[in-house]
């Protein structure tokens, strides 16, 4: 009886073990993810009192999103002086699209894209110039640097 009962054990655990061996092709059987992908396009030259256009090219697997849910463009200055929320971007074609704007005041801005398409969102950020930089501006980049540096430094 004692031998039965181990070998069934044996048996048992073989079988088991089995069934948890990984098949050659398991990673074709999960779904691969293609994620939305966002180029932040600002003007070289951005002047307060000017009308300038930022544009964003949304791409899913290379090819451009035409009917996205939604993007947004979200814009603010860094000393926190200005800040213009969430607008509704306008689509231009080809997965392009853009926003036209104003800026009263010089200094550094940042522009974040709020887009989504098939499940996919995504919230890239990309900082850009109007007119001149202020000390104070200047002093954050200079710190942004240093930050950037210290964080780098133990990696090979």
């Amino acid at each position: 009886m004692k031998k039965t009962m181990i070998f069934s054990l044996v048996i048992i655990f073989t079988l088991i073990l089995n069934a948890c061996t990984l098949k050659q092709d398991v990673a074709q059987l999960y779904k691969e993810e293609k994620p939305l992908q966002i180029e932040i396009i600002t003007p070289e030259n951005f002047s307060s009192d000017h009308i300038g256009t930022v544009k964003a090219i949304l791409t899913q697997d290379g090819k451009p999103i035409e009917n996205p849910d939604f993007v947004h463009f979200e814009i603010w200055k860094q000393d926190g002086s200005v800040n213009y929320g969430m607008e509704e971007a306008n689509e231009e074609g080809k997965g392009t699209y853009s926003m036209n704007k104003s800026f009263k005041s010089e200094g550094l801005y940042f522009i974040k894209v709020h887009a989504s398409s098939n499940g996919s969102i995504i919230m890239p950020q990309k900082q850009f110039i109007v007119g001149k930089l202020t000390e104070s501006d200047k002093e954050f980049l200079k710190n942004q640097t240093q930050l950037e540096q210290k964080s780098h430094g133990g990696h090979h």
